[in-house]
């Protein structure tokens, strides 16, 4: 079988928030969190989509942009998925 392309369909808060994890964890000392070395191209490659998809990595404004990004993606307070424990009551 033919190796297909997998495609990944994100938000743009999403890929800006990714896209600032991905670099953050490039930046600290991978081969502790990454331990099988063909776990590398594709981290660079996603990376590097996302670089090239979010022009606004580079504004000005990048970490107002990227906080409240953060803050559309986090659960509300009063959202019930997060707390696991009061979906049973």
């Amino acid at each position: 079988m033919e190796n297909p392309e997998i495609i990944i369909k994100l938000t743009t808060d999403e890929a800006l928030v990714l896209s600032d994890w991905l670099e953050r964890v490039q930046m600290t000392d991978l081969s502790r969190l990454v331990d099988d070395a063909a776990v590398w191209a594709p981290l660079h490659r996603i990376a590097g989509t996302l670089d090239k998809s979010l022009p606004g990595i580079f504004a000005a404004d990048y970490d107002t942009r990227l906080e409240a990004a953060r803050r559309r993606l986090r659960p509300a307070l009063d959202d019930s998925t997060s707390d696991p424990e009061d979906a049973d009551t």
